[in-house]
């Protein structure tokens, strides 16, 4: 069962705009570069544990994969690593296409 709190991609768009969320996708870096949501930093999960995950103070960090599977079978190590809150889009890089939302492609 996830600890974190899912978010639907059309409130992360808001929240990015905003300023107030910090997109991470835990991806692998030859996923991300074929496609990413605009502005979301890299770490892999199979990084996770070696990065240093900085959240600026006032920010919340969302996380996110390609479908959500990851991000939810994986959320205890991911808000591990965030001091201060954390939130998990639901769906994913999926989810945040089927919403309308850009990508970009290439890294």
């Amino acid at each position: 069962m996830s600890t974190l709190t899912k978010i639907k991609a059309v409130d992360v768009a808001e929240g990015l705009k905003t300023g107030r969320l910090h997109l991470i996708d835990i991806r692998e870096p030859d996923e991300h570069a074929r496609e990413h949501i605009p502005g979301a930093a890299l770490i892999p999960l199979s990084q996770l544990e070696a990065a240093d995950v900085k959240i600026e103070a006032g920010r919340t960090a969302v996380f996110h994969c390609k479908s959500g599977m990851r991000t939810e079978m994986n959320c205890d190590r991911l808000a591990a690593r965030i001091d201060g809150d954390a939130l998990i889009l639901e769906g994913g890089l999926e989810a945040w296409k089927q919403a309308g939302l850009p990508v970009a492609r290439g890294s």
